[in-house]
């Protein structure tokens, strides 16, 4: 059980981390005309930072449903 809680902590602490990296350039640069709004392709750390914080929000959820379950039992 002690296991379960401190490795959903860890995750959620690198789920935000990682989407924190994410919104980086969505700041007050929109703002200026900084964004173009046109669609662009996820490269190099960028696909890395996406691809990433979707398994660590599974791995979340799996965790949180494996704590829910060991405390009901």
């Amino acid at each position: 059980m002690r296991f379960i809680i401190i490795a959903q902590l860890v995750v959620s602490v690198l789920l935000i981390i990682s989407i924190l990296l994410q919104n980086r350039g969505s700041g007050l640069s929109t703002a200026f005309g900084g964004d173009f709004g046109g669609y662009y392709t996820k490269r190099g750390i960028e696909k890395f930072l996406f691809y990433g914080s979707i398994v660590l929000s599974v791995a979340f959820m799996v965790l949180a449903i494996a704590s829910v379950a060991t405390t009901e039992g």
